[in-house]
């Protein structure tokens, strides 16, 4: 396969609110490219980017799938992410690796709160980004009015690029403003794009908008704005050089139209990917850092003639040929056969198979070329977010922060054949997702799995049935407490134990605190003040560890502790009897006593949760939210329906679905993401304890 040159290299994401048409737009763009040779469609369950049997079920995407296509001489990869917000983290972790990416919006319904979330995590790693205003054919679509809403829920730096020929019912075509012609679909499946003049009646708008367009872009290239100060006309390659120098600086976002599943405007957002997004070597020098020094930066590019660098976005376990470990290599060339540094956890790993992935198909090559994704086969200690460069010039990214999470339910095997199989699955899906969590209760010796939400842990039970031939038996879904403090307190705390030989002392003098990170990165601190020689430099160690393994389990009810700064100030050892066992155990006694006084308080997942439904259902749902102990935040008009949003305790959101579905006879649809923690009502919180002691057989005074 020849070796694209980086210049005409696009790496995109697709990016929207559930069912807005990201699959359906990737089929789209595969079918219009030539890979497929027909078009698959989520709704029977067809989709060659939902290839796993749950998004076949389930009509949704859950996992990032890859593929590579071509258009006009150019190389697309293209990462689909899934729109359901229990499985963000997929998104977060392919925005990392692209250059560019596509926000879809549903034009019926405007910026939806997970738009908002993805084009946050967008912001945050300055991806690019192109607006396709898609379901123009939509009851209900209107652009100008989904324009308005990109305005005032994502950015202002938008500019209009197309306008739609009718909408709804009456969608016939699309005007384009920089060409300043009328395009039609026709033909079998819709490939026949003809050039026509612009109808009458959309001339004076179509003019209107091209003079705005030409006004915003201008600030983009000195010589667009001369001409267009100077009256002179301006020409298309103009246009498209101030567009495509605004959207790589990350300062303007062109919005496009169309509909995906009617087959109109697919070939013309094509065109704009190309145009438009950067190329890798468009996003200038990459900063790294030493691994041994991560106050020096180093820096990259996409060259092939620089050291390998490549870090891996996604682990995929395939049942046929083991582990995937996609890559997005940003330098050099990575061959079949090399050896590459995992500098996050000092090992080497030897390339066995380098592949080029389309949906869950692969084609083997024999090298991977800077600017490009693909994936290593056989890699056995590789996590998502690791960096693999070449051993000789070791360098780090800065490594992906994933949320922990906020649900948890208790399993265990059907059968003791599954029981064997339990953890080896486990273990498989832990790799593959960082906010999959999993652990056995020591007291209870149940198996915990956690998550972001009610589907993600469905879809991964079902996975262990499906993927790894496991059975399991699940109990009713918890909610992920939280214990933290309100104020500064300390304690004077001492280890003794004397029976017949060596006896162990350790004495410890500390205070603990609140401690808020201004970044929200970190939430535990630990303080040296000792001086002296009080307590000996050899045990600091072991005291701070003791204190990190108190943030796991808290002393009211044993649920991790959200944030902590532990100060230790004085103390005393004894020259014989003094070990670090003796000062990690004096520790403990003394966070906990200390944590005791210190108006400790149980804080629970609150939830941003947004309803959509019909007007004359509004009534009824605010009354069921404020049952939940929900908070109404304000309403939105969404065409025909109302969006309620509002926040509301995870513990109270369980079924809701059900619930939902009952109140507005079907009609109604809502979505939740995590928003923050809050302290529970006092009366509720003693029950949680009462109920949290009971499990784990603890006493009130242990």
């Amino acid at each position: 396969m020849a070796v694209t040159p980086v210049k005409m290299v696009r790496n995109i994401g697709i990016m929207a609110h559930i069912d807005a048409g990201k699959t359906t737009t990737t089929e789209r763009v595969l079918f219009y490219t030539g890979v497929n040779h027909k078009i698959g469609e989520v709704h029977d369950g067809a989709a060659t980017m939902d290839w796993m049997e749950q998004e076949k079920e389930r009509g949704i995407t859950i996992t990032s799938a890859t593929t590579v296509c071509f258009w006009k001489d150019f190389h697309i990869n293209i990462i689909d992410t899934p729109g359901h917000v229990d499985f963000t983290v997929e998104v977060e972790r392919s925005l990392r690796v692209l250059d560019g990416a596509v926000a879809l919006i549903d034009s019926s319904q405007g910026a939806e709160p997970q738009t908002e979330t993805v084009w946050r995590q967008a912001d945050k790693y300055k991806v690019p980004r192109l607006i396709f205003c898609n379901k123009m054919d939509k009851l209900g679509a209107n652009f100008f009015d989904s324009v308005e809403s990109i305005n005032q829920k994502l950015s202002h730096n938008t500019v209009v690029m197309q306008i739609p020929n009718g909408q709804a019912g009456e969608f016939a075509g699309i005007v384009d403003l920089v060409k300043m012609k009328h395009f039609t679909f026709t033909g079998q499946m819709w490939t026949i794009v003809t050039e026509g003049e612009i109808p009458e009646e959309l001339m004076a708008k179509a003019k209107e908008l091209r003079e705005k367009m030409i006004d915003t872009v201008s600030s983009f290239d000195d010589d667009l704005a001369m001409a267009y100060l100077d009256g002179e006309e301006v020409s298309e390659a103009m246009i498209k050089k101030a567009v495509r120098a605004g959207v790589v600086a990350n300062k303007l976002y062109p919005i496009f139209c169309g509909s995906s599943l009617g087959n109109k405007g697919v070939q013309l957002l094509l065109d704009a990917v190309t145009d438009y997004l950067p190329c890798p070597t468009d996003r200038g020098e990459i900063i790294w850092t030493d691994p041994d020094d991560d106050t020096k930066e180093i820096t990259r590019t996409a060259d092939d003639n620089q050291p390998s660098t490549a870090v891996a976005f996604k682990i995929l376990n395939d049942p046929f040929v083991g582990t995937l470990t996609y890559v997005r290599v940003y330098s050099g060339i990575i061959k079949t056969g090399d050896k590459l540094l995992n500098t996050v956890t000092g090992q080497e790993e030897r390339v066995g198979r380098l592949l080029l992935m389309h949906s869950n198909k692969r084609e083997e090559v024999s090298e991977i070329h800077a600017g490009h994704i693909g994936a290593f086969l056989g890699f056995k200690d590789t996590k998502t977010g690791n960096t693999l460069c070449d051993p000789k010039h070791p360098i780090v990214l800065e490594k992906m922060e994933f949320m922990e999470p906020v649900i948890s339910v208790a399993i265990e095997p059907a059968s003791k054949a599954d029981a064997e199989k339990l953890g080896l699955g486990l273990n498989k899906l832990g790799g593959e997702d960082p906010t999959f969590k999993y652990h056995t209760d020591e007291e209870t010796g149940q198996t915990i799995i956690g998550g972001m939400g009610e589907l993600h842990l469905e879809i991964m039970i079902d996975r262990l049935k499906r993927e790894h031939k496991v059975v399991v038996n699940s109990g009713k879904p918890q909610v992920s407490y939280r214990e933290a403090i309100t104020t500064k307190a300390g304690a004077d705390a001492k280890y003794l134990k004397q029976s017949g030989g060596r006896g162990m002392y350790g004495h410890v003098v500390l205070d603990i605190e609140p401690f808020i990170d201004p970044e929200g990165k970190q939430f535990f601190k630990f303080t040296d003040e000792v001086v002296g020689g009080v307590i000996p430099k050899e045990y600091i160690p072991a005291i701070q560890k003791a204190s990190e393994e108190m943030m796991k389990t808290g002393p009211l009810a044993g649920y991790p502790v959200l944030s902590l700064h532990v100060t230790v100030k004085h103390g005393s050892y004894h020259e014989v009897d003094s070990s670090e066992l003796a000062f990690k155990l004096a520790t403990y006694k003394g966070i906990k006593e200390a944590f005791m006084k210190a108006g400790p308080m149980i804080l629970e997942p609150i939830m941003d949760v947004e309803i959509v439904c019909p007007q004359e259902y509004m009534g009824d749902i605010i009354g069921d939210i404020s049952s939940r102990r929900g908070m109404i935040e304000g309403q939105d008009q969404r065409g025909n329906a109302v969006a309620i949003l509002c926040k509301v305790p995870l513990s109270e959101m369980f079924g809701y679905t059900t619930t939902l579905r009952s109140i507005t006879q079907g009609r109604g649809t809502s979505t939740m993401k995590f928003a923050l923690y809050e302290k529970v009502p006092n009366s509720l919180s003693e029950k949680i304890i009462a109920e949290r002691k009971g499990k784990k057989g603890l006493a009130d005074d242990e």
